[in-house]
């Protein structure tokens, strides 16, 4: 037991370990203990807004449009991890090479490209927050009750990036911890802000849905900060001086190179999501698209952190790759997606056996409820193809490979998911259930599709 209890310490610990050299159980564990937390408390913002919103007076409108304001900063989080995919395989190359200097300047280039583009895709969100939740198939009523909610998230767009993108260059280097505890700083203020700013507190008047979104703004700029600490500061593997800044025209084009496939990568996704959500509003009503957004939000609280179990196989592929040791990246992928099946599996049975009581957390109106468990039964039946799929695609990222995921998500999204979709909802008039069972669906076939190319090898290579 005790040498358990020193295992765990150590992931905590945040100390610099050499992960080409550890034993793979160890790296994969050491750097998913906290990786997995870092991803659970991300998740938590969506679900902390949910349930406060959910008790507001208009929770069925308030409900909406969290869940549609998120479907459309998807868009927003695909280009953050896009660049963070680019900044995690460029540092764990370098620190695998022991070029700690080289990894800091790709780091601060990284951040310099990322700014620009976010910074305009921020003024739009602002100008046209209204129009866009219509778009996405809400009631003018609706959105006209929602615009300031969406405005201000999509105006801390900048924030959002900063935050993936730091601790994906933290993740870069193996150290996960940094990149944990800015998410639970971030976490801990948003939980404290919320009911004071949703609700009000003495002097502090109810600001209702705004007040949800002020406080997920102030709490991630609270985290965004911590980082910018450790990562200009503090005496880190990964220290950026000002002078890194200055563009590096060849380090920019190296970082676009990778990071575009990348951002379309997760761009396919998320707006494979979106059209998702509008065809749930559009064939069930505003009871099923806030049933659909009450799911979604439970199923990415779970999913997240197997997302940052697989984050782990991103770093061992580009550590191990830097350092030459291409058998021992390949071991380390397989031995992540043995532990991501058995997280999935536990959070399958906690999905089929407690669904409904999950999802009575958050509403307690009775057609929305049918509608979330009904969607949470039928999605986590892919959970499994979930796990091995997201530690197939992290290890093509970390190795710089982004074009081989792009491809399949294109394919396993827009080319299956979508038209199955819009079949099974609208030819055979399955409503909202069609779209449910298209997910498992596309899920499936794009882990079998990943996995066989995954293992014909040739990201073993690609230089970076």
């Amino acid at each position: 037991m005790t040498k358990y209890i020193d295992f765990i310490k150590k992931a905590f610990s945040g100390e610099e370990t050499d992960f080409t050299k550890v034993n793979i159980r160890s790296a994969v564990l050491l750097l998913a203990i906290p990786m997995m937390l870092e991803m659970a408390m991300e998740s938590v913002f969506a679900l902390v807004d949910l349930y406060f919103v959910g008790h507001l007076k208009e929770s069925g409108f308030a409900i909406q449009t969290v869940g549609l304001t998120e479907s459309v900063l998807s868009v927003m989080y695909s280009i953050a991890i896009g660049m963070s995919m680019a900044a995690t395989a460029m540092v764990a190359r370098r620190i695998g090479e022991k070029n700690t200097e080289q990894a800091s300047r790709s780091a601060a280039q990284v951040l310099l490209v990322s700014f620009v583009i976010t910074l305009v895709l921020s003024a739009f969100g602002v100008i046209y927050a209204e129009e866009i939740l219509i778009l996405m198939g809400s009631r003018p009523e609706a959105a006209a009750y929602g615009k300031d909610f969406t405005r201000i998230m999509m105006g801390s767009s900048t924030i959002i990036m900063l935050l993936f993108l730091i601790n994906g260059i933290f993740r870069g280097a193996g150290n996960a911890m940094i990149a944990m505890k800015s998410l639970w700083i971030a976490n801990i203020a948003n939980i404290i802000l919320c009911p004071v700013l949703i609700k009000g507190f003495g002097p502090i008047p109810a600001m209702g849905l705004t007040g949800a979104a002020l406080a997920t703004t102030i709490g991630r700029s609270i985290g965004v900060v911590y980082q910018l600490y450790h990562l200009l500061v503090a005496d880190t593997q990964i220290r950026i001086k000002l002078s890194y800044f200055k563009p590096h025209y060849d380090l920019i084009k190296s970082i676009i190179k990778i990071a575009t496939p990348g951002i379309f990568q997760f761009v396919i996704a998320s707006c494979s999501w979106i059209f998702l959500a509008e065809l749930v509003a559009t064939t069930g009503g505003e009871n099923a698209s806030a049933g659909y957004q009450t799911a979604l939000r439970l199923m990415m609280f779970f999913m997240l952190p197997a997302w940052g179990l697989s984050n782990a196989a991103s770093t061992l592929v580009g550590q191990n790759m830097g350092a030459n040791e291409m058998l021992r990246a390949e071991q380390s992928v397989m031995k992540t997606v043995k532990y991501n099946v058995i997280f999935m599996v536990i959070v399958s049975l906690i999905f089929v056996l407690f669904g409904d009581f999950l999802v009575s957390f958050f509403t307690q109106q009775i057609e929305i409820k049918d509608f979330a468990t009904n969607a949470l039964h039928i999605m986590s039946i892919g959970f499994i193809f979930y796990g091995i799929g997201m530690v197939m695609i992290n290890a093509f990222n970390g190795a710089g490979d982004t074009w081989t995921p792009t491809w399949v998500n294109l394919f396993g999204f827009w080319l299956f998911q979508i038209p199955l979709a819009y079949f099974l909802s609208k030819h055979l008039e399955m409503g909202p259930k069609g779209v449910f069972i298209s997910i498992p669906a596309a899920e499936g076939l794009i882990t079998v599709v990943a996995f066989i190319l995954f293992k014909k090898g040739k990201w073993k290579t690609v230089k970076v």
